[in-house]
């Protein structure tokens, strides 16, 4: 009987070393995410301007955000350069899902392309941004040159300082910055569906579009609410491509078509020096993504079911 007491004891004391070794990353996790998470909540009920005290001036912040153009302004702009991008590399990384996965074509190197394309993912958005800058410049850009030379356009095109051009060029860049990730997670969802499905889907004769319709793309629902909701919610928080390329929100942002939510609320926080409106805008921004994020999987799950 002693000896079960001591073994239990022992038992004891050594798992209670295991919060020994968990404590510092919980203790950096609540002082940089559960901290910051709380503390913004509370800022966006005050009138704090960075620096001394702060006065509570309930949902005055929030109104003013509901109620304020720019802000709304700055969210379509947001959409609409999510909307593009999500059908491009969504459009990408469903066609080359396709052709890899179809047992006809049988390619090989899977690896090595699944790496080419993920690349694009690994570089920083500060490279990525100063490379398409360069390559679009209006007078000396690259591409402007082969259009011009090639006679498809008869004139340079200002690419990032036009409001009818920007938007879409920062869409597609960062698209092909991510199709690769959308990529590697349809395939991940297509290689987890048995094979028996398509090999017998080949003995009958189904086309390759018959076979992705009816085989592939039900399978795939779930991966797809996935890569919805993750791009949802990366897209409405976009803010280094766009800002890199609209030059900090001033110059090269043409008619603030490039002005993402996250940059207007960059402007109020660390410009303006508002810091209790922009925990407003953070905050309703996280609504808007809370409630998006519920339809999306309401729609896609009750098709699931």
């Amino acid at each position: 009987m002693a000896r079960e007491v001591i073994t239990k004891t022992k038992k004891k004391n050594r798992n209670n070393v295991a919060y020994f070794f968990v404590l510092p990353f919980v203790t950096i996790f609540f002082i940089f995410s559960i901290y910051p998470v709380f503390r913004t909540l509370y800022l966006s009920f005050t009138d704090f301007k960075g620096f001394g005290d702060s006065v509570f001036n309930g949902i005055e912040n929030y109104k003013r955000a509901l109620t304020d153009k720019f802000f709304w302004r700055a969210l379509g702009n947001t959409c609409k350069i999510w909307g593009v991008n999500i059908v491009v590399q969504l459009g990408t990384a469903f066609l080359l899902t396709i052709i890899f996965s179809d047992i006809k074509y049988k390619i090989r190197g899977l690896a090595t392309f699944r790496a080419m394309f993920y690349l694009p993912n690994l570089i920083a958005a500060t490279s990525v941004a100063f490379l398409f800058k360069t390559l679009l410049d209006w007078k000396y850009g690259s591409i402007n040159q082969i259009l011009v030379s090639l006679g498809i356009t008869a004139s340079p095109i200002n690419w990032l300082g036009s409001a009818s051009t920007a938007p879409y060029v920062v869409a597609v860049v960062s698209a092909w910055m991510w199709f690769g990730n959308s990529f590697i997670v349809l395939m991940a969802g297509v290689q987890g569906i048995p094979k028996d499905y398509f090999e017998a889907a080949a003995i009958d004769g189904a086309g390759r579009w018959k076979v992705f319709g009816k085989i592939t793309l039900p399978l795939l629902k779930p991966i797809l609410l996935y890569v919805f909701v993750t791009s949802l919610i990366g897209g409405l928080q976009m803010f280094d491509l766009p800002f890199l390329m609209a030059e900090g929100g001033t110059a090269g942002n043409p008619s603030g078509s490039l002005q993402t939510a996250v940059m207007y609320l960059y402007k109020f926080g660390f410009q303006t020096r508002q810091v209790g409106y922009a925990s407003a805008i953070a905050y309703t921004l996280f609504f808007i993504i809370l409630i998006v994020s519920v339809i999306q999987f309401k729609l896609l799950g009750s098709k699931e079911d």
